[in-house]
């Protein structure tokens, strides 16, 4: 993936959504937040703190709220990313129709006053991970898997057990220990693919 050094070239990336991702640039622009480059992706930061960013897919674009959790959505625009997901909230947009300058600035203007206020959810601090019976198993019949899986980050191998543990039925075990294998080998996190989205 090609890097971004600025948010037009971002914009000019998905020309697709454009014109609409030059609309939300601009309501966003209009407040206090200062613009930068994070993770490939336009982020909009408050006194260093991460407040808002903006993306656009393959059939949406749209602005996620950092610590959206605390906004009131009192308009129902927001969705979760992911059910794991705490504080991440994200209003999605499939047209330029859909956007209504508002409601945008509204959200925003609350996410500004809510980062001001503190309201923030704090990276847990990493636990222990517990390793699944089964994948324990794996690991230890097989000492280059069992090398790739001690050298991943915690938080990889986080994602890997809970993949496993989550498996109810015997054959969905297996597959996902077919898939995740030389994942592991590779040093690739399971969701990593997902990451630069």
């Amino acid at each position: 993936m090609k890097k971004i050094s600025s948010i037009n070239e971002y914009i000019e990336e998905h020309s697709n959504f454009s014109d609409a991702l030059r609309i939300l640039q601009s309501i966003i622009e209009n407040t206090e937040l200062e613009a930068s480059i994070k993770w490939n992706a336009p982020v909009y930061t408050i006194n260093g703190k991460n407040v808002i960013g903006m993306g656009a897919f393959k059939n949406h674009f749209g602005i996620w709220f950092f610590n959206g959790v605390f906004l009131k959505d009192e308009q129902s625009v927001l969705v979760t990313a992911q059910e794991k997901t705490k504080g991440l909230r994200q209003m999605r947009f499939e047209s330029i129709k859909d956007i209504n300058k508002n409601i945008v600035l509204a959200y925003v203007k609350e996410a500004i006053d809510n980062q001001k206020s503190g309201k923030e959810i704090k990276p847990e601090k990493t636990k222990t991970v517990v390793v699944p019976d089964v994948l324990k198993g794996v690991l230890k019949n097989n000492k280059d898997l069992k090398t790739s899986f001690i050298a991943l980050s915690p938080y990889k191998q986080k994602e890997y057990c809970e993949y496993i543990d989550t498996a109810k039925r015997e054959a969905t075990i297996e597959s996902r220990l077919a898939k995740i294998k030389p994942m592991i080998l590779n040093g690739i996190g399971l969701n990593d693919k997902y990451k630069n989205c």
